[in-house]
């Protein structure tokens, strides 16, 4: 029997209000047991502690998204601390740098992300970090604020940021895009990277994979990814199973 862990999940989010139950259950059965349900901004931070309460094996991780950069104040920051420290955080996220999206504010998401990273590292927290057309800049504020660990979720970067994020203490995140046959940068790298490094993830209800294209993506369909790294890394699903949830119990010290 499958135990996985969907280290990343936004499975507060409303299309899921109607069958959130069902969802569970459909994830339970499909050997996905546990979930980390990373913020956006300080909107959603109540609403992922409640789900998280409600429902064993839910995780929560608390901080502010770049696509949200608009929306974050400084007393926002101001109050992470404290919500850290509080409300039974495993982590900072989701943060991070988004420079694909137009409109959005480069000089402010630096400073966002600066001070959650600095946050996490005071609280000796993992980071969840997105990095969208910003990989060598998210692996230099890395590498300058130092004493960190953590993940770089729906990681779509090269062999050598890959290598560099290792050496920082990084895992990589992989979900639904490495399922696609075009992915072949993505597949590249999954097939020869240290297995120690490597978390599954789904990003629900976003990213499907290719079974699933067009469908609201959720945690059962983390499976297909599975199945897909092991193929890829001509290895069998139920190692790869065990040392992707080994990781993920480690990184964020899961009960």
């Amino acid at each position: 029997m499958l135990d996985l862990v969907d280290t990343h999940a936004h499975l507060d989010d409303r299309s899921f209000s109607e069958d959130r139950g069902a969802m569970f259950d459909r994830a339970s059965g499909a050997g996905v047991r546990r979930w980390i349900v990373p913020a956006i901004d300080r909107g959603n931070w109540e609403a992922i502690e409640v789900l998280c309460a409600a429902r064993e094996g839910a995780f929560p991780a608390y901080g502010l998204h770049p696509l949200m950069v608009g929306a974050h104040r400084n007393e926002h920051l101001a109050e992470l601390p404290a919500w850290l420290d509080g409300h039974g955080a495993i982590a900072v996220g989701e943060i991070g740098l988004d420079f694909y999206v137009e409109g959005l504010d480069p000089a402010r998401q630096r400073e966002v992300f600066v001070r959650q990273l600095e946050i996490a590292r005071e609280h000796d927290l993992p980071v969840i970090v997105h990095a969208r057309r910003a990989f060598e800049e998210t692996i230099h504020t890395l590498r300058r604020v130092g004493g960190l660990r953590g993940v770089v979720h729906s990681f779509s970067g090269s062999e050598e940021q890959a290598r560099q994020l290792f050496d920082l203490g990084f895992h990589l995140g992989i979900g639904g895009p490495v399922t696609y046959d075009r992915a072949n940068r993505i597949r590249r790298v999954v097939a020869s990277m240290p297995l120690e490094w490597l978390l599954l993830e789904t990003d629900a209800p976003d990213q499907p994979c290719a079974h699933h294209r067009g469908e609201r993506n959720e945690p059962a369909f983390m499976t297909d990814v599975l199945e897909t790294v092991a193929s890829l890394r001509d290895e069998s699903i139920e190692d790869i199973a065990a040392a992707t949830t080994a990781n993920a119990v480690g990184l964020f010290n899961l009960r």
